[in-house]
């Protein structure tokens, strides 16, 4: 289970990065085990990239069918540090996730999903009541 580093409770740069990579480890954590809550409890509900991977995580987690891969990296994490007009920082995240596959309750392979290209995300997160929480995700298209 992912540990909330303690420069991630401050409201630094530093403690933004750290929680920011904290948080794709809670991603990663719920496709390994299905377990959401801890994601669940610093991300806003409005947050739909969130919202469709904790579907996936659970209902692929329940029944006795599971998840096979799907391990989440944070190659680079970046923010300027600014606070935008609505309160969010914002937080550039290269994300690089294995390839994932999903397996019946009797062990049998349903389907693989292959190694997807890494990806850019924007990451919106606010400080409050001593804690970051993410306000949504969303791709950068380039």
């Amino acid at each position: 289970m992912p540990v909330l580093p303690e420069v991630a409770k401050t409201e630094t740069k530093e403690g933004l990065e750290a929680f920011a990579k904290y948080w794709f480890e809670l991603l990663s954590y719920g496709y390994e085990t299905g377990d959401t809550a801890l994601m669940s409890a610093v991300t806003s509900p409005n947050c739909i990239m969130c919202e469709h991977a904790k579907e996936v995580q659970k209902g692929w987690n329940e029944g006795g069918r599971w998840l096979g891969g799907g391990l989440i990296a944070t190659p680079s994490v970046s923010t300027n540090f600014r606070t935008a007009p609505d309160g969010n920082y914002q937080v550039a995240v290269q994300v690089s996730q294995e390839a994932l596959s999903y397996y019946n309750p009797d062990d049998s392979l349903d389907s693989a999903d292959p190694k997807p290209a890494d990806t850019g995300n924007l990451m919106l997160a606010v400080f409050k009541n001593g804690t970051w929480f993410v306000s949504t995700i969303e791709p950068i298209e380039g």
